[in-house]
């Protein structure tokens, strides 16, 4: 089994990167820079001369509220565009894909846990892309899983976590929104799940996957920095405007995940082992 990684230096790539090792599988990583996604020749020879039989699709544009203006159109050819060259590439060359989509194809209105069938209402350019390249994979008919993840930390790049650890060292207050719902997501879970939906032989389709549990960002940054003496002060998203929309209650079901025996940690306890990993 050979697997290729988009994305690979991305922070879920990495994570990828890291699992596929300690498995001692083979695979084979492009960043950006190797491979241009939004170049379709390039996915074409690519796919070609590799022959994968699993491709792990992280590449993505994931700069949220840059994708309202200056970088709008970055983010149709990366998360549309480039999607859907990697999914015609692998319908082509035979190759399973595992695409990661994201939460903010919701608006965030529906009080419940979203179900994979339920309405999708992207409220930003962000989660209209995202959208976007999940119907492109679908139209491709290739094998394909689909999935929707959100809040994402993890040991490689930048995100919520890194940044609250960063403001404590030099703040005594923090404001962090605390009305705006959803599911952390450790990439190392994520990650995992990708390589079993291939393991298990689980039917394709969209799944639904973060780690398990609810949470505020407050209440994140709480467990967060629980260990230290810095004061978190709740306000509201009104307080601490963005440019992009933020669904208000992001919860996704995580059922059809477990219901494949995907066993699926707390964001509590998730959190706590990779803190206990980048030490």
């Amino acid at each position: 089994m050979k697997y290729l990684i988009t994305g690979a230096n991305g922070q879920l790539g990495q994570e990828i990167q890291k699992l596929l090792s300690e498995r001692q599988l083979s695979f084979i990583a492009f960043d950006s820079h190797q491979l241009d996604i939004t170049d379709r020749k390039k996915v074409m020879s690519t796919f070609e001369k590799e022959n994968p039989d699993v491709v792990l699709h992280a590449a993505a544009y994931t700069e949220v509220d840059a994708a309202e203006d200056e970088g709008r159109e970055k983010n149709w050819q990366v998360n549309v565009e480039g999607t859907k060259n990697v999914a015609d590439a692998s319908k082509k060359f035979g190759a399973k894909l595992v695409a990661v989509s994201t939460d903010y194809v919701f608006d965030g209105t529906n009080l419940e846990e979203y179900q994979e069938d339920a309405a999708v209402n992207p409220k930003n350019a962000y989660g209209r892309a995202k959208l976007a390249g999940e119907l492109a994979v679908i139209e491709s008919k290739t094998d394909a899983y689909i999935i929707r993840t959100s809040w994402v930390f993890g040991e490689f790049g930048s995100n919520f976590v890194y940044t609250m650890q960063r403001l404590a060292e030099n703040h005594s207050k923090l404001t962090v929104v605390n009305d705006q719902l959803g599911r952390p997501t450790w990439t190392r879970t994520l990650a995992e799940f990708m390589l079993y939906l291939i393991d298990s032989k689980s039917d394709t389709g969209i799944y639904h996957l973060s780690n398990d549990d609810t949470a505020t960002w407050y209440e994140f940054a709480k467990e967060i920095l629980k260990k230290t003496s810095v004061e978190l002060i709740p306000v509201t998203s009104a307080e601490f405007p963005q440019r992009a929309y933020r669904p208000g209650h992001s919860v996704m079901s995580l059922e059809k995940a477990k219901s494949t025996g995907f066993e699926i940690l707390s964001w509590q306890d998730a959190l706590e082992k990779f803190l206990l990993t980048v030490k």
